[in-house]
This record gives structure tokens, sequence and C-alpha cells, in this order.
């Protein structure tokens, strides 16, 4: 039982792990999207997926994310 709880909260460790990994990487993401949609307006390029740049441009707020998995949970 002990065992148990034990490799229970090592991977709710982990698990908290990725999820702030994951916020993170959303967020460089999201920072490289605006940038290249800069260079893109800088030079006159057009492309397909503009349309849903705007969106991707949009930053993620953590504490959002975090709140709708603690609603999720109960």
């Amino acid at each position: 039982m002990i065992t148990q709880n034990r490799m229970s909260a090592a991977a709710d460790k982990r698990a908290e792990l990725d999820l702030q990994i994951s916020l993170l990487a959303e967020h460089e993401v999201t920072k490289l999207v605006a940038l290249l949609s800069a260079i893109a307006d800088r030079l006159g390029v057009e492309t397909d997926v503009d349309a849903q740049v705007e969106e991707l441009k949009e930053d993620v707020a953590p504490e959002t994310v975090l709140d709708e998995i603690e609603e999720r949970r109960q």
C-alpha cells in the first residue's frame, strides 16, 4: 500500500511537470508564430493560413488551463 502511494505521488509530480513543460512550450510557440507573422507582414508574404494566424498568436493563460483542469477533476 505504501509503495502504491509513493508511485501515485511520483506519477502526480510527473504529470504536473509535463503540464508545466507543455504550457511553456505553448507560450514559446505562440511567440514564434507572432514573430514569423510579423516577418511575413514586413516582407508582404501571404499564405493560406493567414486567417488562422491571429488565433494562434493568442497567448494561453496558464491560470485558465489550471482552473479548467481543477473544475474537470471535481
